[in-house]
Formats: C-alpha cells, structure tokens, sequence
C-alpha cells in the first residue's frame, strides 16, 4: 500500500499545474470552433435548437449556437436520388436505394393469376426538407413502401402478356400518378420524376415456355406484317389497273358516242338536202362515191368473149406503166 501510495503521488506530482485561464481559452476555443457550419452546394441545412426545427439555411458557411445547442442535418435538395426494386447496384450513396430482399420485392402475382419477376428503378428529389425529416418517420423507407404497395396494385390489374409486352409504359405512367398523389397527401416532401421498369420475366421454372411463346408472337406479328405489307402492294397496283381500264372504256364509250352522233347528224343533212333535190342529191352523192372509190382501184381491162387471142392487145397499159417507172 505504501508503494502504490507513492506512485500515485509521484504521478500526481509529475502532472502540469493548469490555471483557470487555461481551461477558458480552451473553452472559448471549443465554442467558436462549435458555432460555424457549412452546407455542401448540393444540400440545404435544417438547424435544429435541442431538437426542434428552427430553420432552413441555404448552402454555404452559416453560424450556430456552440456546445450542441443547435445541430444541422444536411438534407441534399438538389440531388436526384433513386431507390432500386429487385436488384442492387453497388457502391450506392443513398442508403435506401437498395432494399433488404429483392428477391422478394419483384415477386408479383398478375391478374390472370401468373408470376412475375419485375424490376424497377424510381427517380425522386427531395424537395421540402422539414417535411421529409418530420412529417413522417423513416421517409426513404416509407417511399420505398410506398412505390413497392403501388406497383404491385397496377401489376395486379394486368395480364402477365401485358407487363411482358404492349403494357410497359402504361404501367409506368400509372404507377407514376399514384405515388405522385400518395407522396402529396402523406406530405413526404419529396417530387417523383420518374418510374421505369428495368426487367420484366417470369420465374425461372416457366421461363423457356415464356420464351416460345413471346417468339411465337413475334414470328405472328412478322407474318402479319409481310402480309399487310403484300396486301399494300398488290391492292393499290389492281385499284389503278381497274382505274385504267374504266378510264379506257369510258373514252371508248365518248369516243362511239361521239362518232355515232356525227354519222347521225350528216346523214341528217344528207337528208334534208335529198329531199329539197333529189335527183341533185343522188348525183352528187355518186360521183363523191366514184371518186373516193376510183383512185383505189386497179387498172381493169374487160375483154369480149368472143376474142379468141389477147397478144394483139398486148402489152397491157398497167405493164406499160409499171416498166416506164
């Protein structure tokens, strides 16, 4: 006992004697190094005096009460954040991007009662800080609760072809409304910009049949195009060529029509000149007769039956003619 007697007062001995000023330098220095605070550019503060909200401070250097009088939790206002649903990314900043099991989460059950195994990313930014810290407990895990109950209600309401195929985008946008209303009225203050599936399956067993059947529609969809594309084609080229020929009868039809009416209208005239002077008429109408009619035939040479030899009347006058050409 005598020894360690006489180590503690050796020890107690050797320490420096510290003077009141000392320990108000110190302080002083612990209060001002306590009373400044900077906000990063993408961030704003909320400054909180023995735990209740006070204010909202802007990025920068700001000052506060020292000694915890006031603490400031940085909120980034400015930053998109995101939460993942079914899958994980690694090295993520925000700690409610991922959740616990994603397994679990893109298990969904379809309105025609099949599985699915969706994936999907929701894009937010926080903008009203006070409301995001303390109108509701544990914001980001609510957020995710929130995106998780509202996809698998549209998921729900729609066949497995559906979410697989034609029905991506449909879903988004209704799953986009819902969470916008919902975040609103649990005033989460948050904005949702954006909702996007990522990976659409169904569970692994099925898959291959799943597979099949999408090809299977797809080589469908093919076929019916090719066809439409063949019906395009040959429609329109039989249309025109029906078009054609209808124009052609028609300017067939004018063109008898007309003929017929110009015939009608001179053997009117004829007519009428016929009956003023018939035999003027019957006249003229011959030698017009003979002379289209002359200048078109060949020479003929009639000889009497009772000749008995032509060569003395040889050679012919056309034989003549056509030698001298």
């Amino acid at each position: 006992m005598d020894n360690q007697k006489s180590l503690r007062e050796r020890f107690t001995d050797s320490l420096p004697v510290l003077s009141p000023f000392f320990w108000l330098i110190l302080l002083v220095l612990i209060g001002i190094w306590t009373s400044f605070f900077t906000i990063p550019a993408e961030s704003e503060g909320i400054v909180l005096r023995f735990g209740e909200y006070i204010k909202k401070v802007p990025s920068g250097l700001h000052s506060k009460l020292p000694f915890g009088i006031d603490s400031v939790i940085a909120v980034p206002t400015q930053r998109q954040q995101k939460l993942e649903f079914g899958f994980s990314t690694p090295g993520a900043s925000n700690p409610d991007q991922t959740g616990a099991e994603p397994v679990k989460e893109k298990s969904m059950v379809t309105g025609d009662l099949n599985s699915a195994l969706v994936e999907w990313i929701v894009q937010y930014r926080i903008t009203d800080p006070e409301h995001y810290l303390f109108a509701v407990r544990e914001p980001g895990q609510t957020l995710r609760d929130l995106s998780e109950a509202t996809m698998r209600e549209v998921v729900g309401d729609r066949t497995v072809d559906e979410i697989i195929t034609i029905g991506r985008q449909e879903i988004e946008d209704n799953v986009l409304t819902r969470m916008r209303e919902l975040a609103e009225r649990y005033r989460l203050g948050v904005s949702i910009n954006q909702v996007q599936l990522k990976n659409v399956n169904p569970p692994v067993p099925v898959q291959p049949s799943f597979n099949e059947v999408n090809r299977a529609q797809q080589d469908r969809e093919n076929f019916i195009n090719l066809a439409n594309g063949e019906y395009n084609k040959a429609v329109p080229r039989a249309r025109g060529r029906a078009d054609q020929k209808i124009r052609e009868a028609e300017g067939y039809r004018f063109k008898r029509i007309n003929e017929a009416e110009g015939d009608a209208a001179a053997f009117t005239n004829v007519l009428e000149q016929y009956v003023k002077a018939p035999d003027v008429t019957r006249t003229r109408i011959y030698l017009e007769t003979l002379g289209l009619v002359l200048p078109q035939a060949r020479q003929q040479i009639i000889v009497d039956d009772t000749v008995q030899q032509i060569l003395p009347m040889l050679p012919f006058p056309s034989q003549l003619t056509g030698e001298q050409k």
